[in-house]
């Protein structure tokens, strides 16, 4: 397959186009930065270097590879992940006018699939999120709906894939995680009942390419590990994965202070279920829990 990948420098982006190219597929990478051009053709891509906000520069890219498929992964998040939704606006740009903005270029060249990739935790209507991520749900909910309308008129073939909470050795945030962890300075909360959805970035990139080829137009798919868990208890699995003693319990007001978004987003209980993914697309996660998952990462960490 012929494939544009739009984001195949971030987070996902660069073991998607690793697990594209091992796949034998013909992968075009989008990234904003020439400097990341390097590193793209390092892994086999053809990089091509455009603002995924001018819709003329993007559409130019994608016409010019021609691509099969298409893969929509932008965002614009800081590498450790946000922590306000100030951390988010960029990224809400993205799934919305770049959303269109790559829409209208994939039908301009004629792409016959188009992936996207969505968050769990803010898509669908979970009425659990907290009143400042309401801008980040809207953006979400625009760049589903985007696909999904492009595709019920028989533009392409448009599949949603709600990820998980992600983690792994590539991921910041699981990075710093460990980091504090190994110092003791990642808490724990005193009667956390979130219940999150998680998924490997290995697994989720394995589960995009299995959508390449399966799953009917209009489908939207949950990729989640099997076991949902609280903050607390991934908290815990990393210490335990990096032999490090039991963390601090904090009092769950003391986040609600000290970081309010992050202490809302982690309250959520959002049990999905992987499912329709595994009967349609014919994926498994690799990692079924995060305990499985955390000790390959952690021992790429050491």
């Amino acid at each position: 397959m012929n494939v544009f990948l739009a984001g195949g420098s971030g987070a996902i982006g660069v073991p998607l186009v690793r697990a594209l190219v091992r796949g034998g597929h013909q992968v075009t990478a989008l990234t904003r930065s020439a400097a990341n051009e390097p590193r793209l053709r390092g892994l086999g891509a053809t990089p091509a270097v455009a603002d995924a906000l001018d819709a003329e520069a993007l559409r130019r890219v994608v016409v010019q590879a021609r691509p099969t498929h298409v893969i929509h992964q932008l965002t614009a998040l800081p590498k450790g992940g946000p922590r306000s939704a100030r951390d988010l606006v960029p990224t809400n740009r993205l799934r919305v006018e770049g959303t269109k903005n790559l829409v209208d270029a994939a039908v301009a060249a004629g792409a016959k699939r188009f992936i996207v990739g969505s968050f769990a935790l803010i898509a669908g209507e979970t009425g659990d999120i907290p009143a400042d991520a309401q801008p980040a749900a809207d953006a979400v909910r625009s760049m589903e709906s985007q696909v999904l309308d492009a595709s019920a008129r028989g533009l392409f073939a448009g599949v949603i894939l709600r990820y998980g909470l992600f983690y792994g050795p590539e991921n910041g945030a699981t990075q710093q995680m460990i980091a504090l962890a190994r110092r003791r300075l990642l808490p724990a909360v005193r009667g956390d009942r979130g219940l999150l959805p998680m998924i490997h970035l290995d697994d989720a990139a394995s589960a995009t390419i299995a959508a390449l080829d399966h799953g009917p137009a209009g489908s939207v798919y949950d990729i989640v590990d099997d076991h949902p868990v609280s903050m607390s208890d991934m908290v815990r699995a990393i210490a335990e994965s990096v032999g490090a003693p039991r963390p601090i319990a904090v009092p769950a007001w003391l986040p609600r202070l000290l970081a309010p978004y992050m202490a809302g987003m982690m309250a959520i209980r959002l049990p999905l279920s992987n499912e329709k993914a595994r009967a349609e697309l014919g994926w498994r996660p690799a990692h079924p829990t995060i305990r499985e998952g955390l000790s390959g990462t952690v021992r790429h960490a050491a």
